[in-house]
């Protein structure tokens, strides 16, 4: 925290979160959608520009109250510790099971529409027997996340294109920017993705974002060796999972997002995806720097798997 603070200069704040109703539709993740708006009920009535004095006489209030329905990883998120898991052995009796950051097993799992509908239309009972209210989003939240950042600009070196960038790349780019990161440091990559996405005004194309940013190879041992040596606390990106998505192929038994699994149940390192991060990235290489003060807690949402941010940067 302190070595966050000692890097703020000039006391310019930028706020690192796309609107969450971006990117727009489904395209990046079909089962993932917009955020939904609704009215409140009050007494059976809309909440919304509601005159009071339709229940009390006299009542000069007017009120308005809503609700959301929000899937949590569709814009600018954490992913939190039990998104994603690994088949593992870890009782050593050659089975492997489906277990979390730290050994926490999933206790029960999701076979099919059946098993959601017995748990009740919240899920809550399932969820309530599985890894996710140990390692859920509100540790992350109890911990507050605010820090040193280092932003490395891959855009500025890359451009617009889709490019895959393993450790040689990323170590060329922190030496010809004088990038340094220290363990604890919050890791931002920028690749103009976000950027990208804002400009097509929420009607996305598959064939827009695929071609669009940099994404790490998370096949390249070497980088993933990297993220451990460096024991950085989390990573963030401007773009859709951070990695190359689906993976460079690699035969046998692999996962398919390896990054993921390397962070997030290996070594328990949050990612944080579709960050808003130009604005800043340009501000920061202006001034010839790359360290920030970071504050970007997540809601603290008992038992979620991830969350929505507004990360705010602070030079």
């Amino acid at each position: 925290m302190r070595q966050g603070v000692a890097e703020v200069r000039d006391g310019r704040s930028f706020c690192l979160s796309l609107p969450l109703d971006y990117p727009g539709g489904n395209v990046l993740h079909p089962s993932r959608h917009p955020p939904v708006l609704r009215p409140t009920l009050r007494q059976g009535r809309v909440n919304f520009n509601f005159r009071l004095a339709e229940l009390v006489e006299d009542r000069t209030d007017v009120i308005s109250d809503d609700l959301a329905i929000l899937h949590l990883q569709y814009s600018t998120q954490w992913d939190g510790l039990a998104h994603v898991g690994s088949l593992f052995d870890a009782d050593g009796d050659g089975l492997p099971e489906a277990v979390y950051y730290n050994g926490y097993r999933a206790q029960r799992e999701v076979q099919g529409p059946a098993d959601a509908a017995d748990a009740g239309a919240s899920g809550s009972d399932l969820r309530s027997t599985s890894s996710a209210h140990a390692l859920g989003i509100q540790n992350m939240a109890e911990k507050a996340v605010q820090g040193r950042a280092v932003l490395i600009d891959l855009h500025a070196h890359f451009g617009d294109a889709r490019t895959v960038i393993g450790y040689e790349q990323l170590e060329q780019v922190l030496g010809m920017d004088g990038v340094v990161v220290e363990p604890g440091d919050i890791v931002c990559f920028h690749t103009g993705f976000a950027q990208a996405v804002l400009g097509m005004g929420k009607r996305p194309t598959h064939e827009a974002l695929e071609r669009t940013g940099t994404v790490l190879d998370g096949r390249d041992e070497r980088l993933l060796q990297w993220i451990t040596e460096t024991g950085i606390a989390a990573i963030a990106a401007d773009n859709y999972a951070v990695e190359a998505y689906p993976a460079r192929h690699r035969g046998g038994c692999c996962a398919a997002l390896p990054l993921h699994e390397h962070c997030l149940f290996k070594l328990g390192v949050h990612l944080g995806e579709l960050w808003w991060l130009t604005p800043l990235a340009r501000h920061l290489r202006k001034d010839g720097r790359s360290r920030f003060l970071l504050t970007a807690p997540p809601l603290r949402l008992p038992g979620a798997v991830a969350s929505p941010v507004t990360p705010v940067g602070t030079t």
